[in-house]
């Protein structure tokens, strides 16, 4: 029996994808990237300096620090506080590594960008979401720093979203929510550039292996996701070709 999704959307439907942008006041990049039911609050913040073995380089750095709250999900978590899971630490090094692919660190100069996402709802997908909001978020703290004069030039060098897809009854679906991501056996996080080309892709069997022709599928599903998301993004950004 074919898996039927329970939203409705067709396999290769994303969920609705909305940025509110300066959803808060202090930061220099903030929105709140909805992808369905999975709200995540991407904001961006620049400090002078870098870390000890970028100094006197003339380079900055980009980090990204995640975390889910409490009331994220149905049954309350504990938050982290002394000590990140090994989850968290992985998908803030994901978002780290997959945004620091869209900035040229000569032009930042030797100062560096947080990017904090904070789950307020998960309902899976919070790591493409985190990524693609994330972006988002980074382009409008760099127009910030251009209005301001602290920035000559846009140090952005490229665009970055992501997705996840999986197989569920051996067929592929796009941007799977909690119940599909629960059930599927095979899932993938695919985060791409704005040329389609691939920064990273996670992916793993959960229960039995998955084929080449399947793969294909797959990775078929998220370019054709990301496209869209691409889109949404460059429509939420003011002044986009004053940025590159």
């Amino acid at each position: 029996m074919a898996w039927q999704r329970p939203d409705g959307r067709k396999p290769y439907e994303l969920r609705s994808v909305t940025f509110e942008s300066e959803f808060t006041r202090f930061a220099p990049g903030s929105v709140l990237t909805v992808c369905g039911d999975t709200k995540v609050l991407c904001t961006v913040s620049v400090a002078e300096g870098v870390p000890r073995f970028l100094l006197g380089t003339g380079q900055g750095w980009l980090t990204a620090e995640y975390r889910m709250l409490p009331s994220a999900t149905q049954q309350r978590q504990e938050r982290e506080l002394l000590k990140l899971s090994g989850r968290t630490q992985e998908i803030q090094r994901l978002i780290g590594r997959s945004l620091r692919a869209a900035i040229d660190f000569e032009l930042l100069g030797e100062r560096t960008l947080t990017v904090d996402a904070d789950v307020l709802q998960a309902d899976a997908g919070t790591r493409t979401a985190a990524i693609t909001g994330g972006f988002v978020a980074l382009a409008h703290a760099i127009s910030q720093l251009l209005q301001k004069g602290v920035l000559e030039r846009s140090p952005l060098c490229g665009q970055v979203a992501a997705v996840s897809v999986g197989l569920l009854e051996q067929e592929p679906f796009l941007d799977l929510n909690y119940i599909e991501d629960v059930a599927a056996t095979v899932d993938f996080n695919v985060v791409m550039n704005q040329n389609l080309g691939f920064i990273e892709t996670q992916g793993t069997a959960e229960k039995d292996s998955f084929t080449r022709a399947q793969l294909n599928q797959l990775l078929d599903y998220a370019e054709k996701g990301i496209q869209q998301l691409l889109i949404a993004q460059r429509d939420a950004i003011p002044n986009w070709e004053n940025l590159f």
